[in-house]
């Protein structure tokens, strides 16, 4: 299976360049490019890719707001399949990589990351995963939420054992960490992990630690 990616930054030579890197590889495919969020959204739309490497500092709409967007309800619902997002940035442990995370990105990754780096990056996401390591996930999202949610009727769902596992991936633990902490096996763990997911109505693992954050779980 291709893996189909949309480009958006608003450097061309940037897109010209990370476009070569992605369509060397036998997965992966380039299917559109975009020069501002604007632009990315309608592309995402008509294209529908499966990941999107999105800028996030670009004219007409930045990659946060972008991210919202794509991310809205209303879009995720006419969705028929999962759409990832990596954010790419300059600077590390960026705010405003923190704040599209929080509205749905996959994680992100500097821009003078490695050929090698962006394509596991794009594959990462797209099995459902972070590319950015738990732990860090969690320090970046630790001062995003200032004020709790109240908890979804989905939380009174979960059983004892799921609402440890939920802490203990807000925490950044792996599954091979869970399951040594609560006595279980690796693949008891990735039973009760996608309960959780089913029972929030979240997207993937990134969610669930934005979700603890979001809700004063995640101490």
């Amino acid at each position: 299976m291709t893996i189909s990616v949309l480009l958006v930054d608003d450097q061309e030579l940037f897109r010209a360049g990370v476009s070569v890197i992605v369509n060397a590889q036998v997965d992966l495919k380039v299917v559109g490019e975009a020069e501002h969020g604007r632009d990315a959204v309608e592309k995402v739309e008509s294209l529908q890719p499966d990941v999107v490497l999105m800028d996030i500092r670009m004219p007409e709409m930045d990659g946060v707001e972008a991210t919202r967007v794509l991310f809205s309800p209303e879009r995720a619902a006419r969705r028929t399949k999962p759409l990832r997002v990596v954010v790419l940035t300059t600077f590390n442990l960026d705010d405003q990589a923190a704040a599209a995370i929080r509205y749905g990105a996959s994680g992100f990754l500097l821009k003078d990351a490695t050929p090698a780096m962006l394509t596991d990056a794009i594959r990462t996401v797209h099995a459902g995963n972070a590319v950015l390591a738990p732990a860090d996930l969690t320090t970046l999202l630790s001062g995003e939420f200032r004020e709790r949610r109240q908890l979804p009727g989905g939380f009174d769902q979960l059983t004892d054992k799921e609402r440890e596992v939920l802490a203990a991936v807000a925490r950044g633990l792996s599954n091979t960490e869970i399951a040594a902490t609560i006595f279980v096996s690796e693949s008891t763990v990735k039973t009760h992990v996608g309960s959780i997911l089913r029972k929030l109505e979240l997207r993937d693992r990134v969610q669930i630690v934005v979700f603890a954050h979001e809700h004063g779980l995640a101490s």
